[in-house]
């Protein structure tokens, strides 16, 4: 199945993602492995047992050991799935890199059976929050502009909105804060490219960075962002987002004017008009 290309300028530079990932680590990759566990966590509440599910991610090998009778598909633009193959399809910590997130959900609706489950995690908005604002300050203060350094990452409510437009029915969105402690800056930004979460901006700069910025912005993080034992947070919000394909046998809404009792009934208490 291929979509139709778009016009549209490429917010994030493939190339380079797939380079930075190539030099990621294996033991730098917790991010991923929090995600297999809110996964099998959301999946054990789930009331429906799935014998075809796929797993759409960048890294197969954190997923492959725990799941290893899902099929495992390459998170690129076109994804390598069979349309009505998959009775749950999980798109694992991509969907926050990718040019087009709603043709990600798109495929991945289409490659569902009839009431299939699509289950979503990715990184949100108050991701890096902290290492966002101070890079921010120091570079306008040190050199008086600003460049993209952390990709923007959307929010819980579009991304929960991101479901409806996909076709998925009985959309559910939450987030999972995570913190993260750091000795410095360097030490956040060595642990950013060993998940292979690196920026990888088409915008981006592409002469290195001036030390004097780095310098300013350890000093903005830690007089703003200093946990109690002295070291750096770093937020890392976990977007878990759930959708079903549509169904005849899922729960719908009633009719407007198809209640069979008022309100004032069902709450055994008078019914009063409101004051003009």
């Amino acid at each position: 199945m291929k979509l139709p290309a778009s016009n549209a300028p490429s917010l994030f530079d493939r190339s380079t993602i797939l380079h930075r990932r190539a030099r990621a680590r294996d033991e730098a990759l917790f991010l991923h492995r929090t995600a297999v566990d809110e996964v099998q966590d959301r999946l054990s509440m789930v009331n429906k047992t799935f014998t075809a599910p796929a797993i759409v991610t960048p890294f197969p090998q954190v997923w492959a050991e725990r799941m290893p009778e899902a099929r495992i598909v390459c998170d690129e633009d076109t994804l390598a799935l069979t349309p009505g193959a998959h009775d749950l399809v999980i798109h694992a910590m991509a969907l926050h890199c990718a040019n087009d997130p709603v043709g990600q959900l798109i495929q991945c609706h289409r490659a569902l059976k009839p009431d299939g489950l699509l289950l979503v995690v990715c990184l949100g908005g108050e991701t890096l929050h902290e290492l966002r604002a101070a890079l921010g300050q120091a570079e306008i203060e040190v050199s008086g502009g600003l460049s993209p350094r952390i990709a923007p990452m959307a929010e819980l409510r579009d991304l929960g909105g991101l479901l409806q437009r996909a076709g998925l029915a009985l959309p559910v969105a939450d987030a999972v804060p995570l913190t993260a402690e750091y000795r410095d800056i360097w030490h956040l930004m060595h642990d950013l490219r060993d998940m292979g979460e690196a920026n990888a901006l088409s915008e981006r700069l592409k002469q290195p960075t001036r030390r004097s910025i780095f310098a300013k912005a350890q000093q903005v993080y830690a007089d703003h962002f200093t946990t109690p034992s002295g070291r750096l947070a770093a937020t890392f919000e976990l977007i878990c987002l759930t959708g079903w394909s549509p169904d005849a046998s899922q729960p719908k809404p009633l009719r407007p004017g198809s209640a069979q009792m008022r309100l004032a009934e069902a709450l055994n208490t008078d019914e009063g008009k409101l004051p003009d």
